[in-house]
C-alpha cells in the first residue's frame, strides 16, 4: 500500500473532521485517522529532533529540544486514551 500524497492527506483529515463533527462516524473510522494523523505528527517532530541530536554532536539546545519532543509525544499518546482530542475538528491538528 502507498503512502497517501500530501494533498489526498489533507482531503482526508478535512472529510474526517466533517465527520466527527456531524456525529456520522459509525464505524470509528474517521475517529482513527485523526487520533493516527495528529500521534504522526509528534513522531515525525520527534524523528527530526533525534536526528538533529544525533548529528550536531549532541548539545545541550539539541538534547532539550529532543526531550521536549519525546514529551510531545507521550502526551500525544496519552490523550487518545481520552475520549476526544481538544484538537479535533479546529482545523488545527499540529
Amino acid at each position: 500500500m502507498g503512502k497517501p500524497t500530501e494533498s489526498e492527506l489533507q482531503q482526508a483529515i478535512a472529510f474526517a473532521i466533517t465527520m466527527r463533527e456531524s456525529g456520522k462516524d459509525p464505524d470509528h473510522v474517521a475517529k482513527a485517522l485523526l487520533s493516527l494523523n495528529y500521534r504522526m505528527q509528534k513522531m515525525e517532530k520527534l524523528l527530526s529532533a533525534t536526528k538533529r541530536y544525533l548529528h550536531a554532536g549532541q548539545s545541550a539546545t539539541d538534547h532539550r529540544a529532543l526531550l521536549l519532543a519525546v514529551q510531545a509525544a507521550e502526551a500525544a499518546n496519552t490523550e487518545t486514551d481520552r475520549d476526544e482530542n481538544p484538537e479535533f475538528g479546529t482545523g488545527r491538528l499540529a
